[in-house]
């Protein structure tokens, strides 16, 4: 293995790690720990955005490219993730199932946009 994909790899896994604990942490409300909760959320979340310009450091390529393309597909990227949290929120939080797996589906189709648009398809 080489040592971009370890780092990676331990970098995903602690900040997952991290992220979806402080999540838990929360959401649950009998854990009673709402605000540790999303201090361990942020700091999973720093690990992995930081990921990003790390790995691409170690390949040698320049840390963050600005571009007409990597805009649009960040773009794309936030709205199709806050759409897909509208409809879970539309599921869990407000009873409203029928119309938030609807705009959950208008979200997941958004973010599969996200292939053609960065060029994954060839």
């Amino acid at each position: 293995m080489k040592k971009k994909n370890f780092v990676t790899l331990v970098m995903g896994t602690i900040g997952g790690l991290l992220f979806a604990l402080g999540m838990c942490m929360g959401l649950i409300p009998e854990w009673n720990a709402f605000r540790q909760g999303v201090v361990i959320s942020i700091a999973g979340a720093v690990i992995l955005l930081a990921m990003v310009p790390i790995r691409r450091k170690m390949d040698g390529k320049p840390m963050i490219v600005l571009n007409g393309k990597t805009i649009r597909a960040t773009l794309l990227g936030i709205l199709g993730v806050i759409v897909l949290g509208v409809g879970m929120c539309m599921v869990m939080v407000w009873n409203m199932m029928i119309p938030g797996i609807i705009v959950g589906i208008v979200g997941i189709v958004l973010l599969l946009c996200l292939i053609p648009v960065i060029g994954g398809l060839k």
